[in-house]
């Protein structure tokens, strides 16, 4: 009962801090008020709303930090008896099936001989033809440098 009542403050806390962040302006909103582009926020007072609501968002943050210890407490130390610890101990034992084994009969397996061929090759020789752009002879001079006078 009990962790119920925690959980629903959690809860609601929770969702107080995320209004709070929500209503809260930003750093940049000041820096437009200063130069007349809005109000400035004097509902809460000369200094505005930010000390109002950083004050309360830290007051509901610890708040929420203490329910959260709180209810990681309960979770671990099961406050009402002999609850279960785990799902697997909430399933009834039941006995395994019997298992039912039937013979197994085996066929005897026949082969065939397998013949094989011996596997001859041929060598095979190629000859390329020479090219009939390349002259026959090797260059007199390497390439780019003069030749020798005559």
């Amino acid at each position: 009962m009990f962790q119920t009542i925690l959980l629903a403050v959690h809860l609601l806390l929770s969702f107080g801090i995320i209004g709070l962040v929500l209503l809260q302006r930003g750093k940049g909103a000041d820096a437009g008020a200063g130069f007349g582009s809005g109000a400035s926020g004097t509902v809460f007072g000369a200094r505005g709303s930010s000390t109002f609501f950083s004050k309360t968002t830290a007051i509901l943050a610890t708040c929420f930090f203490v329910t959260s210890l709180g209810l990681a407490y309960m979770a671990s130390h099961r406050v009402g008896g002999n609850a279960p610890q785990s799902l697997l101990d909430k399933v009834p034992a039941t006995a395994p099936a019997p298992v039912t084994t039937t013979p197994v009969t085996t066929t005897p397996v026949t082969t065939t001989p397998v013949t094989t061929t011996p596997v001859t090759t041929t060598p095979v020789t190629t000859t390329l033809p020479a090219p009939s752009s390349m002259p026959a002879t090797a260059p007199t001079s390497a390439p780019g440098t003069p030749a020798a006078p005559k």
